[in-house]
């Protein structure tokens, strides 16, 4: 532990974490929350299909498709230095609600279809309340641009609950039960024969929102886990709650990002869809990030060499959530590879270059934590056991920036309710702040 972070900063940090993630119930909720955080520090927002006009010193921002965010502060020669770049992402596994999904059930019930988004740990969705929650598309003067608007379910929240099968009808479901997603994942909504004749999802949201359900063009819209986050554990040495993976690292960049120091060029970047790949108009497998890193060069005359430049003399963290080794299955880890929780910071590497980390920047990340006083973890996935993937690997596809891969260490990753340290928040904070500031 770090000897001069206190119990009580640890814990106030995970508070704030916390209520970051608990009204964050979708990527388009995370996004919104960060866009006001830059708003309010002064930063300008700009359209990626606008011209821009940057001044040195400013800071600004694009945020796109409403689920990806990436900003930016312009200090002293970027041609000379880059930026120093933190990557995260906003989306998590989950349930994503079928078009026209609503559907009659046995015993008079009425229901949602939904598929799975990401690679959710699906068994920990059965019995608990669950909200709705995501975008949806209203009517407007411009059939091109139907205005958008987030929702939430208050009123009815929680919406609903995927019931399991008591054991009297499946008496060895303790022992090789597989979920089938089509079959078992329907979220039952109520029960009722008056139900039937309306449009739950639209009421629901014309309810909340006071909107004319006429008016509603389409949505995207997701179960979420309506138990809220909390801190946990005899000694509050843990953290129990949902979409930790990614919103922590989101979180933490964000801040690290906007109490940064010095005179370096700096850039805040999170992407929508990692957990499906990122291979959208708004993931790490685009054009989106090149795209504003060359626009900027542009903007300050910059030609194609000089440009390259830039990128060259950057530096990316991919920041994603790691495993900690799991107190009853220790076996799943490498022995001499395996971070515990509250231990600090992770460094992810891969053989397969799942992850982008090599010795060059690993290096510069312990040097990182060791100018923030916070502990550092090495992580790599037992030689028999494939593992994960996330954004450093899919940005060098488009951009060849020296980096590496880390990340907070976590318990039951993709599950509903995921279990992380408590201090691990701000010794990621205060690691990134390092990154971001050092001249």
């Amino acid at each position: 532990m770090a000897t001069d972070i206190s119990k009580q900063e640890m814990i106030a940090e995970a508070e704030d974490l916390l209520e970051f993630i608990n009204s964050s119930p979708t990527a388009y909720h995370a996004t919104i929350r960060v866009v006001a955080k830059l708003l309010d520090a002064g930063f300008e927002e700009l359209r990626m299909h606008a011209p821009w006009d940057l001044e040195l010193g400013k800071g600004y921002f694009v945020c796109y498709n409403d689920s990806t965010v990436v900003a930016f502060v312009l200090n002293r020669s970027i041609l000379a230095e880059g930026f120093r770049i933190v990557a995260s992402h906003t989306d998590f596994p989950t349930l994503r609600v079928k078009p026209c999904g609503q559907t009659s059930g046995a015993g008079s019930t009425i229901k949602l279809r939904t598929e799975t988004y990401g690679g959710a740990l699906l068994y920990t969705w059965f019995d608990r309340p669950l909200g709705l929650a995501g975008r949806v598309m209203m009517r407007s003067s411009s059939p091109l641009h139907p205005e958008t608007i987030l929702f939430r379910s208050k009123y009815y929240e929680p919406v609903g609950v995927i019931p399991s099968v008591a054991i009297h009808f499946n008496r060895s479901v303790n022992d090789n039960f597989a979920v089938n997603k089509q079959v078992d994942m329907q979220l039952l909504v109520g029960s009722g024969d008056s139900l039937r004749q309306s449009d739950c999802i639209k009421e629901l949201i014309a309810r909340e929102r006071d909107i004319d359900p006429a008016d509603i063009l389409d949505y995207d819209l997701y179960a979420y886990d309506a138990n809220p986050g909390r801190i946990a554990g005899y000694n509050n040495s843990l953290i129990v709650a949902p979409r930790q993976d990614n919103l922590t690292m989101g979180y933490e960049s964000l801040r690290a990002f906007l109490s940064a120091e010095g005179e370096t060029s700096r850039m805040f970047v999170a992407f929508d869809n990692e957990e499906v790949g990122s291979s959208t108009k708004q993931g790490a497998d685009s054009q989106l990030l090149a795209d504003i890193l060359y626009r900027i060069a542009g903007n300050f005359g910059c030609g194609v060499q000089d440009s390259q430049r830039i990128i060259y003399n950057s530096f990316l963290v991919s920041a994603d959530m790691a495993h900690a080794v799991h107190p009853n299955h220790p076996e799943y880890h490498d022995p001499s590879l395996a971070p515990c929780l509250n231990g600090g910071p992770v460094i992810k590497y891969n053989a397969a270059q799942k992850y982008m980390t090599d010795a060059d920047g690993a290096a510069v990340f312990r040097e990182v934590c060791d100018l923030a006083g916070v502990p550092c973890q090495s992580f790599a996935n037992r030689s028999d056991l494939a593992g994960g993937s996330t954004l450093g690997n899919i940005l060098t596809r488009h951009l060849p920036l020296r980096g590496v891969d880390v990340g907070n260490p976590l318990l039951a990753m993709h599950s509903v309710a995921e279990t992380g340290g408590v201090a691990d928040g701000l010794y990621m904070f205060r690691a990134l702040r390092e990154f971001y500031s050092i001249e």
